[in-house]
């Protein structure tokens, strides 16, 4: 991102470093009970899918004990899959910095999965997790709300057990020609205009539609997770580049 270090990004306004975190969650508390209407909006109803796919990229294992790590997780989409996806020793903690966020994903969860799921508040550039613990580490459609990515790649990385594994699926840069120019326009007429009317709330969308725009592209992102640590970093382009599936390994 462009700037100093003491600013940076939301959406396409400059905003001091210390203050984006506060108003990054102020829009997820104003969408957080119509997450899903929010997503559909986002995707004309395709994350479902895409989240689908994230995780059987996963791969989570049926017969083995696997802990899962998912970051900005909070309504539990990815949790939820993960563990009907895995065995009876998966184990998924969900973290996220919001706790209307938080909220829903308890309400969702229940009492379906018992001690195979929690809950946790907190921040993704300062994880209260000790080191060498997890065996995946996910987040979905989160990373590029985050102030200082590089902080949570690092901690993604300290956190993962040697062989662990970092999926991030995000938004991404349309790479088919006709389809961007569809996508932006639909992105930036349509979007917040609909947030407007089915949930009162045109600023919350059309800050996550420019925060869109203003993530980096994927060659970018991959050298930033190859900095973090990571090898064997790819990346993977689903509907014409609409959204990425990334990926590295700990290897050491």
């Amino acid at each position: 991102m462009a700037g100093d270090e003491t600013s940076t990004d939301f959406g396409f306004e400059r905003v001091r470093l210390a203050e984006k975190q506060g108003r990054v969650n102020e829009v997820f508390r104003s969408v957080a009970k119509r997450y899903d209407l929010m997503n559909d909006l986002m995707s004309g109803g395709l994350h479902r899918a895409w989240k689908s796919a994230f995780v059987s990229s996963l791969r989570p294992s049926r017969t083995r004990p696997f802990r899962l790590l998912d970051v900005a997780g909070g309504t539990g989409d990815i949790a939820f899959r993960t563990l009907e996806a895995g065995g009876p020793d998966t184990k998924v903690t969900v973290l996220d910095i919001n706790e209307a966020m938080l909220g829903v994903g308890r309400e969702r969860a229940g009492h379906r999965y018992g001690s195979r799921i929690d809950f946790v508040a907190a921040n993704a550039e300062s994880l209260p997790l000790p080191s060498d613990t997890f065996d995946a580490y996910t987040i979905a459609f989160g990373i590029r709300n985050v102030p200082r990515i590089e902080h949570a790649l690092a901690e993604a990385h300290r956190v993962l057990k040697v062989g662990g594994r970092f999926l991030c699926l995000e938004f991404s840069h349309v790479d088919v020609p006709g389809l961007d120019k569809i996508y932006e326009a639909y992105s930036f007429k349509v979007i917040p205009r609909l947030g407007a009317m089915v949930a009162g709330d045109k600023e919350s969308y059309q800050y996550l539609v420019e925060s869109i725009r203003r993530f980096p592209t994927p060659g970018t992102f991959a050298r930033m997770i190859e900095e973090a640590g990571f090898g064997h970093v790819t990346h993977r382009p689903l509907s014409g580049g609409i959204c990425a599936i990334h990926s590295g390994w700990k290897l050491a």
